[in-house]
């Protein structure tokens, strides 16, 4: 199924506001300028910290379209603001998953390019997604909100930087098509 999924995912996604392309190495200096930031490491699970060049290039060449995700670098009048993606795991939902750099939160960034991705995802034939935030992370679980998720229960993270933290579980059912 995520194969098929893949397979199926636009390369390039926009919006009114934002370009959604392929992570490519010119990205990589804006990236890590806005990776190494300890307030965008504390609320994911897999970025390192501190958040070198060597760590956007990794990401670009091996992460990004790798066997297990298919991320788009959200761009913002050709300019690096963040990432947003899916991860795919075999026999589980794709799950959504996102950042923005500081400097662009509250711009409504998240919210668009999650919903491009939402939207793909769906036309892509998947039957629903999953993610998951922080429970103290109430911005990134109103931007899940806004995209349809519901909130289906808490738990603690098993890996990454967040393991042992509360995460709640979301998940957006696509229906009927």
């Amino acid at each position: 199924m995520t194969a098929a999924l893949k397979d199926c995912l636009p390369v390039t996604l926009t919006t009114p506001r934002l370009v959604l392309a392929t992570p490519a190495m010119a990205h990589v200096p804006q990236l890590a300028a806005l990776a190494n930031n300890k307030r965008i490491h504390e609320v994911l699970s897999r970025l390192p910290h501190p958040y070198a060049e060597k760590d956007g290039e990794h990401f670009v060449l091996e992460i990004a379209r790798g066997d297990t995700e298919f991320a788009w670098s959200i761009l913002h009048d050709g300019t690096y603001v963040g990432t947003v993606g899916l991860h795919l795991l075999p026999d589980q939902l794709p799950e959504l998953g996102y950042w923005l750099g500081e400097p662009h939160w509250g711009q409504g960034f998240a919210t668009e390019a999650g919903r491009a991705v939402v939207d793909a995802a769906r036309a892509a034939g998947a039957a629903a997604l999953r993610s998951r935030a922080l429970l103290s992370n109430s911005g990134s679980r109103n931007v899940l909100k806004k995209l349809g998720f519901a909130e289906i229960g808490e738990s603690t993270d098993q890996d990454g930087t967040l393991k042992g933290q509360g995460v709640m579980l979301m998940r957006l059912e696509f229906g009927e098509r």
